[in-house]
């Protein structure tokens, strides 16, 4: 699936009134492409696209942040999974920084997924 068109559908959860579609700098596709790396341990699907990051923000010193949930409050990775991300994406080259947020509104759910991630667990 294409990274802004996932990044659209996410915008629209964010932003419900808004039809904007997020602009992407070159460092957000990198930051995007490297959390496409990091698999959720109990589904065989990437974090991005099964929808567990709802907030990319990079500030003009190159410093990013990043609202990300889990699919379940209760799983097992919750101490483990974001500290990974933060530290995938500080390595990015021209990232600066970088601080993940653990929010759980609005709660996951299927519907977060990408057509890709859908397809590899055979939800169509």
């Amino acid at each position: 699936m294409d990274v802004k068109r996932n990044w659209q559908q996410k915008a629209k959860m964010w932003t419900e009134k808004s039809e904007e579609v997020p602009q992407f700098s070159a460092l957000q596709e990198k930051i995007i492409a490297k959390m496409r790396t990091i698999y959720d341990p109990e589904i065989a699907v990437n974090i991005y696209d099964l929808g567990l990051i709802y907030e990319l923000r990079v500030d003009e010193s190159s410093k990013v942040s990043i609202k990300m949930t889990l699919t379940s409050p209760a799983c097992p990775v919750a101490g483990t999974l974001p500290k990974q991300v933060e530290a995938a994406v500080k390595d990015v080259q021209g990232v600066h920084d970088a601080h993940v947020e653990l929010v759980w509104d609005p709660p996951w759910g299927p519907d977060h997924m990408s057509d890709e991630a859908r397809l590899t667990m055979d939800l169509f």
